[in-house]
């Protein structure tokens, strides 16, 4: 089991996070409803006064049904989206694999992408002129590396993103859903570099709707329920009450 610190790596305090939702889609929608005194549009509150840390070290899952804010809660915590009100503060350089393909450019080629996410990462040109070989080969998209990437499946987004990412000097890793992409021998490579990273010490932050998975890769579960925490103990036991 790795050395956990006592300084957590992230820090999430009294956080909200809404968004406006428009129920129209076009002019004449729009003038419709306006006639019509009809609101064109209506607040959705995605997280609700959020607490919690999460130490160095940690294997965290984030759990709860589809509009309980995880996803929302790991942008935040990976500076894609800010709070409304509260506060995330994170220690230590923090990778996202947030949404597949996310960062990448679709008229260069997956070379020059490499560089790029690498410099998103805060990796320096020349820390990732010494990992290219090894993020290319982990990726198996060796044929492909030179191709545009709009002519890239989803898979082959994700065996690059995810390469880069886990070759980065990184602290922390947030990982939204994108080991459920792809065929299952990488699937398996990738949970097997994820546990290396852990017992390396690194800090891991899952959504995934993979009960068994992050039931099996993560010690903690935070479930979110309307916004909120609704439970933070145990990774088995959470996967039990959503399951109950």
């Amino acid at each position: 089991m790795p050395r956990i610190s006592d300084a957590p790596r992230i820090l999430v305090e009294d956080v909200h996070k809404h968004f406006k939702l428009r129920h129209t889609h076009s002019m004449k929608e729009t003038f419709v409803a306006a006639m019509r005194r009809k609101p064109l549009t209506s607040e959705f509150q995605a997280l609700d006064g959020i607490s919690f840390e999460i130490g160095e070290g940690e294997a965290v899952a984030l759990l709860g049904f589809n509009g309980s804010g995880k996803s929302t809660m790991l942008k935040l915590i990976s500076g894609v989206l800010r709070p409304d009100e509260g506060q995330v503060r994170t220690r230590g350089r923090v990778a996202g694999l947030i949404e597949v393909g996310a960062g990448f450019h679709p008229d260069l080629s997956g070379r020059e992408n490499v560089y790029l996410n690498a410099a998103i990462l805060g990796m320096s040109k020349k820390e990732t002129k010494e990992q290219f070989d090894s993020i290319v080969e982990f990726s198996e998209i060796e044929k492909f590396i030179d191709t545009e990437v709009k002519h890239y499946s989803s898979g082959m987004f994700l065996r690059l993103a995810f390469s880069v990412a886990i070759h980065t000097h990184l602290d922390v890793l947030l990982i939204d859903e994108i080991l459920s992409v792809g065929d299952e021998p990488f699937q398996k490579k990738c949970l097997a570099r994820v546990r290396e990273l852990h017992s390396q010490g690194k800090t891991l932050v899952v959504v995934s709707h993979d009960l068994n998975m992050v039931s099996h890769l993560c010690e903690r579960g935070i479930l979110l329920q309307d916004g909120k925490v609704r439970f933070d103990g145990p990774s088995a036991d959470a996967v039990e009450l959503m399951r109950s």
